[in-house]
């Protein structure tokens, strides 16, 4: 069953869980309020962080009943936005281009305009919060 339905990677959590002290595996596999506990508290103080490593295997398997499979991969859209969030690299392959082009914009001008930082911060924290969902709408349309 999980390789027909299989959404969320183990490997990409483990991946992610190197940032877990931060919640990005977490938010990953979708369990956002956690995510924000471990990025407020660096990972439950890292004991949590910790513990983290043995259940990745059953956030894995949660997350593959949870979300819509289909031609928007999550852990290409999760690795662009974990590491390349600011620049909208994430948006574009979701084909939110409008949205896209506001981050990459306001990515090149943030030095300067402080507003623009703020736009960038609002909604990468947005994102990181519902990308699983955005995913999963898109797949479902597909």
């Amino acid at each position: 069953m999980r390789e027909e339905h299989a959404t969320h990677s183990m490997l990409m959590g483990y991946v992610l869980w190197i940032f877990g002290f931060i919640g990005a595996h977490r938010f990953y596999f979708g369990k956002q309020i956690t995510g924000v506990i471990w990025f407020l508290t660096f990972g439950l103080f890292f004991i949590g962080w910790i513990i983290d490593l043995l259940l990745i295997p059953s956030m894995a398997r949660q997350a593959d009943t949870r979300f819509e499979p289909g031609t928007v991969n999550y852990s290409v859209a999760w690795v662009l936005l974990t590491f390349l969030g600011p620049l909208g690299l994430h948006r574009f392959y979701m084909g939110k281009i409008w949205t896209g082009l506001l981050y990459l914009a306001a990515s090149g001008v943030f030095i300067v305009i402080p507003f623009a930082a703020a736009i960038i911060v609002v909604g990468l924290l947005y994102d990181f919060l519902t990308l699983n969902e955005q995913l999963s709408d898109i797949n479902s349309r597909t």
